[in-house]
């Protein structure tokens, strides 16, 4: 007993040190990012490269008190969190619908809104700037929420669907016999189960509407500007911009982080959702 014990002990231990060295590998980038910020020109291009240095934070305060980092950074949570209070209820109603009509329709719908998220935003951009020129909605939230809303839509619709998929039909069947409607089933008897796949599929969207670069570039300026088109803007001659760009890097990570730090309990329930039965 205690040999296998002590077995198991180890291929814990060895499966640790492996994720933990995979982790370490995947937060190199971070880490050489975090580094460029803070370096100067002249630092951040040594070679070979330096690794004691003298920090420097000019870069983080040009960035957001001169370059006016804040304004993009309100844009894109303006835009994201729309997105999510747009797309989230009503991809959840919808399917919570096709989770629970079963008809050759309902097969022709899901194949459609599928093919409909496997055509490229490159094919999408030009007409929807048309579109948004044409109605006087360019450079304005409502063009870019409702397009990204639009395209993320096939996507939070599936993502719940496959929620709802696991909840036992017998429990809409027990709560219509007690005398629940349809509405009243979705949100007091199917809804509270899938939470954690709700979480998860709001925390999706939020990142898709978050990092969306190319539709936002063309149907944002000005008025509106986004942090990925923004920190696109922080690139010249100047080796200086590496160091702004690199600021940016980090300063549009660490909202989401925090974001995902909160929900991360709700989040990880969600992913394994259905996965023990």
């Amino acid at each position: 007993m205690i040999g296998v014990a002590g077995e198991r002990r180890w291929r814990r231990w060895a499966l640790f040190g492996l994720l933990s060295a995979f982790t370490l590998l995947m937060l190199v980038p971070v880490l050489w990012g975090f580094l460029t910020s803070i370096k100067t020109p002249v630092d951040a291009f040594a070679m070979p490269p330096k690794l004691v240095f003298a920090p420097t934070f000019e870069f983080h305060y040009r960035l957001w008190f001169k370059e006016g980092f804040g304004k993009y950074l309100f844009d894109s949570a303006v835009i994201s969190l729309a997105v999510v209070g747009i797309s989230v209820p009503i991809g959840t109603m919808a399917a919570y619908a096709l989770s629970r009509v079963r008809t050759r329709a309902t097969r022709g719908i899901l194949v459609g809104l599928l093919v409909m998220r496997m055509l490229p935003n490159m094919l999408l951009a030009i007409p929807y700037f048309v579109m948004a020129k044409y109605l006087n909605l360019y450079d304005t939230y409502a063009a870019i929420i409702l397009v990204l809303v639009a395209t993320n839509q096939p996507f939070t619709i599936w993502l719940m669907r496959s929620f709802f998929l696991e909840v036992p039909t017998e429990l809409d069947e027990a709560a219509r016999i007690d005398g629940a409607n349809e509405w009243q089933i979705f949100l007091r008897v199917a809804l509270p189960v899938v939470r954690p796949g709700l979480v998860v599929t709001a925390l999706f969207s939020l990142l898709l509407a978050y990092n969306e670069f190319l539709l936002a570039l063309v149907l944002t300026g000005t008025n509106v500007k986004p942090l990925p088109v923004a920190i696109a803007s922080y690139g010249a001659e100047d080796l200086s911009y590496w160091s702004i760009s690199a600021a940016g890097a980090i300063g549009i990570m660490l909202p989401i982080v925090l974001f995902m730090t909160l929900t991360q309990r709700h989040m990880v329930r969600g992913l394994t959702s259905g996965a023990v039965k």
